[in-house]
């Protein structure tokens, strides 16, 4: 039986401050599934996703991946992907040179990299983009840059942490289901963070609402 790509055993994540932003949450993501995480801001989506991530220090409960404990991993070891809001692309290089960047740090030959480049910007239909700079894309087409840097090192799970929220509503609609698309064709498991409830049920198979799990608002949490 194929492990889940994901599972949490009571995971909190506590600040230094005191501020527990995210508490005793149990969730299991099934290999090949779409979770959307929803809920209003201050509910610990997105310490959440950090936590899983390794980018926060879960304080207490289990982290595992594909039937391994990763809860000590570094974020390095864990084999996960990640889309930002802002998408994070790096100014100095190319968009090919972005999507070849994690392939470039697994030590694939450059031959490889860039057949595994152009099949990813098929992917997003972005082909032919490779010696665009990033600064000239609009929101849309760096988001899908975005995506297809975290995909293209087949990550064993992919956190996408509100990737669409600063696109207008009708591009966000339209990206929402490319990317629905685009996961499903890869079979990616990955956990979609959102306020949007429209957005939630157009790109998951399945939407948590952290209130359901007990979240509440920790009034201390960071911003």
């Amino acid at each position: 039986m194929t492990k889940p790509a994901l599972e949490l055993r009571g995971v909190t994540v506590r600040y230094p401050d005191g501020s527990t932003p995210v508490r005793d949450i149990d969730l299991t993501v099934a290999d090949g599934e779409v979770v959307a995480l929803l809920g209003a801001s201050g509910l610990g989506k997105s310490s959440l996703l950090r936590g899983i991530a390794g980018l926060e220090r879960v304080s207490a409960g289990e982290v595992w991946m594909r039937g391994e404990l990763v809860t000590e991993l570094p974020t390095h070891r864990r084999g996960c992907g990640m889309v930002f809001q802002d998408g994070q692309l790096f100014p100095y290089r190319s968009v090919a040179k972005n999507l070849a960047y994690g392939l470039e740090v697994a030590g694939m030959p450059k031959a490889q990299r860039r057949e595994r480049v152009a099949e990813m910007l098929e992917l997003v239909d972005l082909p032919g983009y490779e010696d665009r700079a990033v600064q000239t894309l609009s929101g849309g087409q760096a988001q899908r840059v975005a995506l297809a840097r975290s995909l293209a090192v087949t990550p064993r799970l992919l956190l996408l942490d509100e990737p669409l929220s600063a696109l207008d509503a009708d591009l966000r609609g339209r990206l929402a289901v490319d990317l629905r698309n685009i996961l499903k064709s890869t079979g990616t498991a990955a956990i979609y963070v959102t306020h949007d409830r429209q957005e939630a049920t157009t790109i998951a198979d399945r939407v948590v609402d952290l209130e359901a799990l007990g979240q509440q608002p920790d009034r201390r949490t960071r911003p």
